[in-house]
């Protein structure tokens, strides 16, 4: 459920709620909005009887929430959600650009790609120094190395950095170096990776599973929230279907489904779903015109020789390609009223 308070509650009506929510033995979350604040009930085990709430100063009405999910639904919060890196809004008026190699090999080819990239557009820099791979005899990343490469790279070209999370042992490690975390699609399910993540300050990356539902890539979202992290960016990157054209199927449909269902900002891996070069900007230019807040592209200087997915990796040349290709489709979208 989701209290509404009036839009000149005080203080301290907004605590007495809390506590009336917490004498019932439920968990209540403040959502502080544009005009007025709205309080989340959780961890309910049914459902909740609106009228406790509704006779206390301040309170304007109570909504029932009827997704499973409730903190990353536009029932909790019907306005969009922004979040902020640096100086880049994820979820507003820009489109952004991820861009970089799927790992980070040495700091030399890291430095390379990073202001190859930003030359052409790119907003942050995406560069893997652990690697979940399929094979164990498959390159793992640097680890520590590749985090120290990446912060090397932030310094040099100002950008901020994306890199992977692979379980518990090396979140500590990456909260400390990335800018953004990501839980790649192999952890989407990770409960204990996802509480972890929700309780960093840190902006979370969460790609949607392979054979994930959209309602579960929302709860796995909800992981996060319910441990008070906000700061949530949905990558969809593919889903695994009967198909050998491409390494997985897009699901673009994704997009107004997910902004429809939640506030949180969803952004598009092409490069994942395609796993072939040719199909990339293609994807993107696609991903752009369904609305999509940005993208994350994997771009390699030497792709024959990469370490990891060079098959699926943009050239750069390539990449200033797309960057040109899908701004001109989002400035026409923004002049045509859509966001």
């Amino acid at each position: 459920m989701l209290l509404v308070m009036n839009k000149h509650a005080t203080d301290e009506q907004i605590d007495s709620v809390i506590a009336r929510i917490e004498e019932q033995g439920y968990t209540a979350r403040p959502i502080p909005g544009g005009e007025r604040v709205s309080i989340g009930i959780l961890y309910n085990k049914g459902p909740v009887d609106g009228s406790l709430f509704l006779g206390m100063p301040g309170v304007k009405e109570a909504i029932p929430v009827t997704r499973p999910y409730k903190l990353v639904s536009r029932e909790f919060k019907p306005e969009a959600t922004i979040i902020r890196i640096g100086d880049i809004e994820v979820g507003s008026k820009h489109m952004i650009i991820i861009a970089g190699p799927c790992a980070v090999e040495s700091e030399t080819q890291a430095l390379t790609i990073a202001k190859q990239v930003q030359k052409s557009g790119a907003d942050m820099f995406r560069g893997g120094a652990f690697k979940p791979r399929t094979s164990p005899y498959s390159f793992q990343g640097l680890g520590k190395e590749g985090l120290d490469i990446l912060v090397k790279v932030r310094e040099t070209t100002g950008m901020p950095i994306v890199t992977e999370a692979l379980d518990l042992e090396n979140f500590d490690l990456v909260e400390e170096c990335a800018d953004v975390i990501q839980i790649g699609t192999r952890s989407m399910q990770n409960f204990s990776l996802l509480r972890r993540a929700g309780a960093s300050k840190k902006p979370i990356l969460l790609k949607r599973g392979m054979a994930a539902t959209i309602e579960e890539w929302l709860m796995a979202a909800e992981y996060i929230l319910a441990e008070g992290n906000p700061q949530v960016i949905l990558c969809e990157r593919g889903v695994r279907t009967f198909v050998n054209h491409s390494r997985n199927t897009l699901d673009l449909s994704a997009v107004p489904v997910v902004k429809n269902e939640s506030h949180l900002p969803i952004i598009i891996d092409p490069s994942h779903a395609a796993g072939r070069r040719d199909q990339v900007i293609p994807l993107s230019r696609a991903a752009v015109a369904v609305e999509a807040h940005g993208l994350m592209v994997e771009v390699h200087n030497e792709p024959e020789k990469a370490l990891s997915d060079g098959a699926q990796s943009l050239y750069p040349e390539q990449f200033a390609v797309l960057c040109k290709q899908v701004r001109s489709i989002y400035n026409d979208l923004l002049a045509n009223g859509q966001d």
